[in-house]
């Protein structure tokens, strides 16, 4: 009997949650090692099973890197990255749209549906969402780089995801654009799609599923983690030190997303079984919630 109280006070816990969220965008970020554990993943589908059937719009963005570099393998075609960034040629677009655009999204669109979901894969074959152009890095000197077909969406089809979000379907959504003048198909970094999904989308949430916790004290104690931060807290800890290595681009990433207008960004460990859920329908969340300074 004690346990099934318990049970019942959880969902009591969550039903604040549950109507305070309802009706409302929340886009979800997944890639990464999370992708790759079929049980992590699974676990994740059916969290964004039990927001869609709650009353809540997940919105799902997917790369594939992993997948991508095994298909580059077996082609005999060598990786090549430039300041953390996938240099796309012709032979290694082929590779990313097949495994990426079509692959991964239907297959991640089927996997909804086997645990009872219904899901849209929106690509290049059904319904292409994201718009963009290419992009340049700069050198040390200050000279551009070329990354081949490489680019940052710039535009997203929002009336198209509204209308699959509002027929009880997941958009699953593939981290590549189409420059809708020149018909070139790019290579899009999944974090940045995802932040150009949320604030097309004036989503609630983006959440980043990632293989660590959150934000973490001490890097080397995950009982340091820091659940809530406000952007100037962030940007100290950034500046003191505290958030360094791979740490920093996602937290800056985060930052970034905060002021396109997205109010409330999560970073949680995607491996956790059923992490998405106890981060949003908790008090205490089990990752790191980094949101705007009050004004």
């Amino acid at each position: 009997m004690q346990e099934a109280i318990a049970k019942a006070d959880t969902l009591i816990e969550a039903l604040g949650y549950i109507r305070r969220f309802r009706d409302k965008i929340t886009v979800i970020k997944i890639g990464g090692r999370v992708l790759e554990d079929e049980n992590a993943l699974r676990h994740v589908l059916l969290d964004i099973l039990f927001m869609e059937t709650v009353g809540m719009r997940p919105v799902l963005v997917h790369g594939g890197g992993a997948a991508i570099s095994r298909a580059m393998d077996e082609a005999g075609i060598e990786p090549r990255f430039i300041q953390g960034r996938r240099y796309t040629d012709d032979a290694t677009l082929a590779i990313v749209e097949k495994v990426l655009a079509y692959e991964t999204n239907e297959w991640l669109a089927d996997q909804i549906e086997v645990v009872g979901g219904r899901a849209m894969n929106l690509n290049f074959r059904t319904n292409n969402v994201l718009f963009g152009k290419r992009i340049t890095l700069k050198g040390d000197d200050g000279s551009d780089i070329d990354l081949g077909h490489v680019g940052e969406v710039t535009g997203v089809e929002r009336r198209i995801i509204d209308r699959f979000c509002y027929a009880d379907q997941v958009p699953v959504i593939p981290s590549m654009c189409l420059d809708p003048d020149t018909g070139e198909k790019l290579n899009v970094n999944a974090d940045t799609a995802a932040t150009a999904v949320a604030q097309a989308m004036e989503a609630e949430k983006l959440v980043v599923l990632s293989d660590v916790p959150g934000v973490l004290q001490d890097k080397s104690d995950p009982d340091s983690l820091i659940h809530s931060l406000t952007e100037s807290e962030a940007s100290r800890l950034i500046a003191d030190g505290a958030i360094d290595a791979g740490m920093i681009p996602k937290v800056q990433g985060c930052l970034d997303t905060l002021a396109k207008g997205v109010k409330k960004i999560h970073i949680i460990d995607g491996r956790l079984r059923h992490s998405l859920l106890l981060e949003i329908f908790t008090t205490q969340g089990v990752g790191t919630q980094i949101v705007k300074d009050e004004t």
